[in-house]
């Protein structure tokens, strides 16, 4: 846009776009509706089992029974798709982790709930291992603590494989393991599973932002003040990100996901331009405790702080916001109707 093109002030004003809310919602460039919104849900083992996550105001963990009223309402608000994260007992938790492709295990048993009493709701289930191992690592690890890529994936496979067989619409690995998007979406073809969808966390930093989440699933005590680094991305890092959606796509992911959400926007779009494919973002509980903190302080608003913040994820690119805010937001937008 040059000035030669478009003229100059005072014969273009920007402004008078702006003076009328009628003409202002006419040339708004990006919208958000209920579609756009994904809800992650803590699940605990157990019947009417309710617990508040402190470092998440508003937060909790649900039982399969209470998941299910949860996601009555969401079905009625319209949201599309609920992501399911387990709270597994520390007496589940191993070197190995194989709780995490029990056929019968919690993850598992949520999604046979929820796609036998809501067909219509997209469930998406969590391909990691954290929660299940004892050192809260997202693998296996060698004597040194490294976590082995290729034995990892092996199991990610069949932890993958375990919530097809349930009815997961969609497995979302992650863990960052190289070639796992391969490895699971041969398994799944393999097994007759061709239309389910592999949501890949393509580009997933190590973050000091997952600190809540760690907290709500329970791992952040088995990880000890250790890191992920060896295997999630660094933070400084841009171009690695386009390499790793570049194999993910590759490799048969339908989608794929940045995270953490605000504070690697600019990632979000890149991705966007370059591939064109469907891009998500996941607005991580750091985030979500940021805003809530400063909302419950009163320093800033709520609804208009919220709707703000997941506004810029769709001008970032991004096609749908994983979101702790999705089920508050969905009751905001209905009201607006």
């Amino acid at each position: 846009m040059t000035e030669q093109v478009f003229g100059g002030f005072p014969s273009r004003r920007l402004r008078r776009l702006r003076k009328h809310d009628f003409s202002r919602r006419l040339v708004r460039e990006n919208t958000l509706t209920v579609d756009d919104l994904i809800y992650p849900v803590f699940v605990l083992p157990g019947f009417q089992r309710r617990e508040a996550v402190p470092s998440m105001p508003g937060i909790e963990r649900l039982s399969i029974d209470l998941l299910l009223e949860e996601a009555a309402e969401l079905v009625q608000l319209g949201v599309p798709l609920i992501a399911l994260f387990p709270v597994v007992n520390s007496s589940q938790k191993t070197l190995l982790a194989e709780e995490a492709y029990n056929p019968e295990g919690l993850a598992q048993e949520a999604v046979r709930a929820l796609k036998e009493a809501f067909p219509e709701l997209g469930v998406m289930t969590d391909v990691a291992l954290d929660p299940f191992t004892v050192h809260g690592q997202d693998g296996i690890i060698d004597d040194d603590g490294y976590v082995l890529n290729d034995v990892t994936t092996e199991v990610l496979v069949k932890q993958a494989l375990s919530h097809a067989e349930a009815g997961a619409d969609i497995v979302a690995p992650s863990d960052m393991m190289d070639g796992r998007i391969g490895a699971i979406r041969q398994a799944l073809e393999e097994a007759g599973f061709i239309n389910t969808q592999i949501m890949a966390y393509s580009a997933k930093y190590a973050s000091n932002y997952y600190g809540p989440f760690r907290d709500a699933v329970g791992s952040s005590g088995n990880l000890k003040g250790g890191n992920k680094s060896t295997y999630q991305m660094d933070p400084a890092n841009g171009d690695e990100a386009l390499q790793e959606v570049a194999l993910d796509i590759q490799e048969g992911a339908d989608s794929v996901m940045v995270k953490p959400g605000m504070p690697y926007l600019d990632v979000v779009r890149r991705v966007k331009d370059q591939f064109g494919v469907p891009t998500f973002a996941y607005q991580v509980s750091g985030e979500y405790a940021m805003h809530m903190a400063a909302i419950q302080n009163g320093w800033l608003k709520e609804r208009e702080t919220v709707l703000e913040s997941l506004m810029c994820f769709k001008r970032a690119g991004a096609d749908g916001i994983l979101t702790y805010f999705a089920k508050r937001v969905a009751q905001w937008l209905k009201e607006q109707d």
